[in-house]
């Protein structure tokens, strides 16, 4: 005879399953560069000092890339796993820019209504040197605008306007703004050390692409962006609290 699980097990089991995958989107990923490091991609939450690790959500990412963009011109690289992120063979100087995502991260089916909905994860992240204005490369992409704390938002190459856009620190210092009908939005910046900028998206066009076992299909796409900057100078930052547990 054919043993079933019980049903409250597999409710259990099931609401296991949508809180790993909740968890996972909603985070987003960021770049960092450790003094006399190259560059890591980082997933988790910034303001909560929390870095997801391997074991752990780190491993749900298929082929996080990233490209340094140069006067000289653009390489793209994978990049390769750590306990705690994900490892770039460069880091951006001065007039640089790096740009990394993981268009292969697994889609998620959850339930919506009574009805199964397949979603997919876009995160991406972007890191500057200056506020020199930039032209966007990812399909969600918050670029510097030409002056000191002004961001431009785009999707799919095109300004996106009202659209709430988080700047946080390390400690949990954040500020909220929201971008108007071109697109920019402005903050001010206080403190000395490393700024995130935070801004996600929902597109529910259906679509598909191309996965490991064939065509994939999707009801909509959540775009999560990030983009980290570096000030030398201002007031010296609040400490940033103790490490947050990754998830498991």
């Amino acid at each position: 005879m054919k043993k079933t699980v019980p049903h409250a097990i597999a409710l259990l089991a099931a609401g296991a399953l949508t809180a790993f995958a909740g968890a996972a989107q909603a985070h987003q990923i960021w770049i960092e560069q450790p003094a006399g490091q190259n560059a890591v991609i980082r997933f988790g939450e910034f303001g909560e000092n929390l870095r997801e690790a391997s074991p752990g959500l780190l491993d749900k990412f298929v082929a996080p890339s990233a490209t340094l963009t140069s006067a000289s011109g653009a390489k793209t690289a994978e990049a390769t796993k750590s306990a705690d992120g994900f490892t770039l063979p460069f880091k951006a100087t001065a007039g640089e820019t790096l740009v990394a995502e993981d268009a292969k991260y697994p889609l998620f089916t959850f339930k919506r209504d009574g009805q199964e909905v397949t979603n997919w994860y876009r995160p991406a992240a972007r890191l500057v040197t200056d506020f020199s204005a930039q032209k966007p490369q990812l399909p969600l992409d918050l670029v510097p605008a030409g002056k000191h704390g002004e961001f431009q938002l785009f999707f799919q190459g095109k300004p996106l306007a009202k659209t709430k856009v988080s700047l946080v620190t390390q400690s949990g210092w954040a500020k909220e703004g929201h971008t108007d009908a071109q697109g920019h939005v402005k903050f001010d910046m206080p403190w000395k050390g490393v700024y995130v900028a935070e801004v996600s998206h929902t597109d529910k066009t259906p679509g598909e692409r191309a996965g490991a076992k064939g065509t994939e299909r999707y009801q909509g796409v959540s775009y999560v962006t990030t983009t980290t900057f570096v000030q030398a100078d201002g007031v010296e930052p609040i400490p940033a609290g103790p490490a947050a547990t990754p998830n498991k």
